[in-house]
């Protein structure tokens, strides 16, 4: 005698095809990778001065004087001044603030569209694929800071602005991947049982598909945060920041002129850049490992 298929289908537990993974095991997978650790404490403590910046910096950045292009150790300047007489320190700890919230805002904006687009592509197929893939496509030929740069010296150089501007260049990367995941799982067995249980498309996709491709775009979102950061000291090193922000690449432009006399002008503001853009790699490999399930017999 046959068994009955049931009516009614447990949507939290029969039809996910994912096996959640402990938050736990996750994190002990995330530290066996020393340098991700390392990294992620770096990044943790960089976050916590950039939002406690006006307490730890001992002087507003854009507050000159006469002491102008001070060595490191001058005086009450740690980092020295630069040609305005202004703390390089306080500039340093005030731009974490601008170059993190365009690295972080950047990367949201740019998972949201690229999951959104990804997911649609994928999971319905046909004409919506082939459309959305060729939008895709259009934008990943464009070279993002040569397009960036025109951008904004055309429409002007405000914080919103480039974020906008960097979040629409970014998001194709991501939705290629999510298409490609969502390809995958979309004839599972449990994506089936949802369809026949009644569960409208958005659910079905948000509940049964996309957990299973959000490792992939965690890991991407982490790079994405790294390259705005890495776009937007370039666009502030060409003199297209925003000038009423402190920014690390604006440190950077500021001191082109003054590399063989100010060395410190250029030196801190460029450290800073490279070991978050580095922290940020490291942290994605990690992610990368901890969240790969082919690791997790391992």
């Amino acid at each position: 005698m046959s068994a009955e298929i049931p009516t009614t289908v447990n949507q939290d537990q029969a039809l996910t095809g994912v096996r959640e993974r402990p938050a736990g095991d996750l994190w002990r997978r995330f530290a066996r990778s020393k340098p991700a650790l390392i990294s992620l404490v770096w990044l943790v403590l960089v976050l916590l001065v950039a939002l406690f910046a006006g307490l730890i910096a001992p002087y507003p950045p854009f507050e000159g004087g006469p002491d102008a292009r001070l060595p490191p150790g001058s005086g009450n300047h740690l980092l020295g001044t630069n040609h305005l007489g202004q703390d390089v320190f306080s500039q340093l700890v005030h731009g974490a603030r601008v170059s993190l919230l365009v690295g972080f805002s950047v990367a949201l904006a740019a998972t949201v569209i690229g999951v959104l687009v990804g997911a649609v592509a994928g999971f319905f197929g046909g004409v919506v694929d082939s459309v959305l893939m060729r939008i895709s496509e259009f934008f990943q030929t464009l070279p993002r800071l040569v397009l960036a740069l025109v951008i904004v010296a055309l429409f002007g150089s405000g914080l919103f602005g480039m974020i906008v501007v960097l979040s629409l260049l970014s998001w194709p990367q991501t939705a290629r991947v999510v298409r490609s995941g969502v390809q995958s799982v979309r004839q599972s067995a449990y994506v089936d049982a949802a369809r026949v249980a009644g569960m409208p498309a958005g659910t079905v996709i948000l509940r049964e598909v996309l957990p299973n491709v959000m490792s992939s775009v965690v890991v991407i979102a982490s790079l994405d945060v790294a390259a705005a950061i890495l776009t937007e000291a370039s666009l502030s090193f060409f003199g297209l920041g925003d000038p009423n922000f402190v920014s690390w690449g604006g440190m950077l432009f500021q001191a082109q002129a003054y590399l063989r006399t100010a060395w410190w002008m250029a030196v801190f503001p460029g450290l800073a850049i490279a070991l978050v853009v580095l922290a940020l790699n490291l942290v994605g490999d990690g992610l990368n490992d901890a969240l790969n399930p082919r690791l997790k017999e391992r």
